[in-house]
């Protein structure tokens, strides 16, 4: 296990196969978590942390987004009166883990979707 001392604040850097090696101890019968986190000299809480990540397949995504599927389909076709430019078009509908459904105008400000993602994906 190689573990990196950084500056004077003494943060070490865990790489993604040591975390899930500490992950998969605690799942072993008859051991605690808090056992473990002292043998690795941490704290339980990032261990718990770890458990939770990796259980949402979340561990080892410290590195930037990930890409999601996506499905593109056409829009059911309505029988209604000629389009006006208040109508909204361009509508997008992402579903998120758990079924969880946003829906959206093309014209929706990126930054503040980005945050109601955030806001969603993190009540797992």
């Amino acid at each position: 296990m190689k573990i990196e001392v950084l500056g004077t604040e003494r943060r070490r850097r865990w790489s993604l196969q040591d975390k899930l090696q500490i992950v998969d101890e605690t799942m072993q019968p008859g051991v605690t978590v808090s056992a473990v986190a002292r043998r690795h000299g941490l704290a339980p809480s990032v261990v718990f942390t770890w458990r939770r990540l990796a259980r949402e397949a979340r561990l080892g995504n410290d590195a930037g987004p990930i890409f999601m599927p996506v499905e593109i389909t056409p829009a059911p076709v309505q029988a209604a009166p000629a389009a006006s430019p208040s109508r909204r078009t361009g509508l997008i509908e992402i579903v998120l883990r758990h079924g969880r459904r946003i829906r959206v105008d093309r014209d929706v400000d990126a930054e503040a979707l980005r945050r109601v993602l955030q806001v969603m994906e993190s009540l797992a």
